[in-house]
């Protein structure tokens, strides 16, 4: 592995390209999720000529390193109930292996309408709701947060393992409406259950060589840089900032997989 085989490889547009996005991946994705939303097609357009496995591969490789290093920021000022953490870490970890073993099964266009439906419901809900995350709203028995946690991993996990884009949202939208929790807790929660989605689906790409270690690590390094600022910013903001980034990232989501849907 030579590091200077970027430069002699890629155009310094394209270097630049992805050193920017990658940051402004890991700021937005430390905050409230959602980076794959800039980072993912910063590598498609920027890398047209590999597979679409070795895109993700090497995305989830920047990602996690982003992810890893915010979750460790919150973890420093979030108590966890480390019991609930623990499970719905393991369901999110088996749930995402599972999906990106299906990638190659399943067709991501035929549920990308389905995906749009629900975004556009959540942003509705999101900013009627004009309290929502900005105190803790329920105390669920602990069987309860298992038992919906568990289901929050299983489902959002398996979407990342075989898409991602907006992985992180979907958690902080499930930890928030269906837990109660606060918005900063929620992304202190989704930061750390993302790492095993992000572990778990790298397992599989890794193991079938769909990387490109050398962009991998170039884009980690500034993603870890956005990730460490992000996440700093969520902490002193408080939730009404996270609240208000949560919907910006929410629109635009909405829009990206409207066009996909309407237009591409």
């Amino acid at each position: 592995m030579n590091l200077s085989d970027i430069f002699l490889d890629h155009s310094a547009v394209v270097i630049i390209s992805l050193i920017i996005l990658s940051f402004i991946a890991g700021f937005i994705d430390a905050i409230v999720g959602g980076g794959g939303l800039i980072q993912l097609p910063a590598l498609l357009i920027n890398m047209p000529n590999q597979t679409l496995l070795t895109i993700f591969g090497t995305n989830k490789i920047a990602a996690l390193a982003g992810t890893s290093v915010a979750a460790y920021q919150y973890s420093k000022r979030i108590k966890f109930d480390y019991k609930l953490l623990l499970i719905i870490s393991f369901f999110s970890f088996v749930a995402s292996f599972l999906g990106a073993k299906a990638v190659s099964f399943i067709k991501v266009e035929t549920l990308k309408p389905i995906i749009l439906i629900i975004l556009i419901l959540i942003a509705i809900y999101t900013f009627i709701k004009k309290d929502l995350g900005s105190v803790q709203t329920k105390q669920l028995a602990r069987n309860k947060q298992i038992l919906f946690g568990s289901l929050i991993g299983i489902v959002v996990g398996f979407y990342d393992g075989f898409f991602g884009p907006g992985t992180g949202s979907f958690f902080v939208l499930g930890f928030v409406v269906i837990l109660g929790f606060e918005f900063v807790n929620a992304s202190a929660y989704s930061k750390i259950i993302n790492c095993m989605t992000n572990i778990s689906a790298l397992i599989v790409f890794i193991k079938n060589g769909d990387y490109l270690i050398e962009i991998a690590i170039l884009m980690s390094v500034f993603n870890i840089v956005g990730s460490i600022i992000g996440s700093r910013v969520a902490l002193k903001k408080g939730n009404g900032f996270v609240r208000i980034i949560f919907l910006v990232i929410v629109s635009i989501m909405i829009l990206r997989y409207g066009y996909d849907v309407f237009w591409k």
